[in-house]
């Protein structure tokens, strides 16, 4: 049976939500992610829609969903290039040139698709570890396998320092690093990893932590 008699719990949450976002979409440092940003199947995204995790709120929207940067798929791509031209180079692989054009054939076959499950295995890794802020908590999802995965999270109000690195060229030139979070929570450290534009990274969460701590004010003064 339907609990109706909590509608009137229901609204003030759907305008606090509206709220956030219009008081989030002000953000000078939103607003340079959603320019520098792409759609939620890009590495930097902010404002995504319709993205949702395991452990999500009820009307607890993602301001902001990270991933690595794309540049560090370019080892396993060279990679994968590689092996799929070995069979070129080396034609039907000399070392098995005595048996019969049938089992030579059933042989490459069989390493494309080691090939192609290498690729997928490295593409979805990627994709899958992702890092996501919302209004309440910063989340990282670490993807191991299909059925295996790790989620660390702190609160917004329980981040005490935020800290952000390029330590060498590449970094640099692509505008990608390391966001290092220092929480009070019973995780002491949160690290988002090679994530593009962390200096906007940082910058966001730190007008999140104003946020919170202006929200702790007003409501003592009421």
């Amino acid at each position: 049976m339907p609990d109706v008699f909590n509608a009137e719990d229901k609204e003030p949450k759907r305008s606090r939500v509206q709220n956030l976002k219009k008081s989030v979409a002000a953000s000078e440092a939103l607003q340079n992610a959603q320019e520098r940003g792409g759609s939620r199947l890009s590495a930097f995204c902010a404002m995504p829609e319709s993205v949702e995790f395991d452990i999500q709120h009820a009307d607890e929207p993602v301001l902001m969903l990270l991933r690595q940067h794309p540049i560090v798929n370019v080892p396993w791509i060279v990679i994968t290039i590689f092996l799929v031209l070995l069979p070129i180079v080396l034609p039907v692989f000399s070392f098995i040139s005595f048996l019969p054009a049938n089992f030579r054939f059933v042989s490459v076959l069989g390493w494309y698709l080691f090939v192609f499950g290498y690729a997928i295995q490295n593409f979805v890794l990627w994709f899958y570890n992702v890092y996501l802020i919302t209004d309440e908590r910063i989340i990282d999802i670490d993807f191991f396998s299909l059925i295996f995965k790790h989620i660390s999270e702190a609160k917004i109000e329980h981040i005490q320092d935020i800290t952000f690195t390029n330590t060498n060229l590449a970094q640099s030139l692509f505008d990608y690093g390391d966001v290092r979070i220092q929480t009070a929570a019973e995780i002491p450290q949160l690290d988002f990893e090679k994530v593009p534009h962390p200096d906007l990274v940082s910058k966001f969460l730190s007008e999140m932590m104003d946020q919170e701590e202006q929200e702790k004010l007003d409501g003592r003064v009421r």
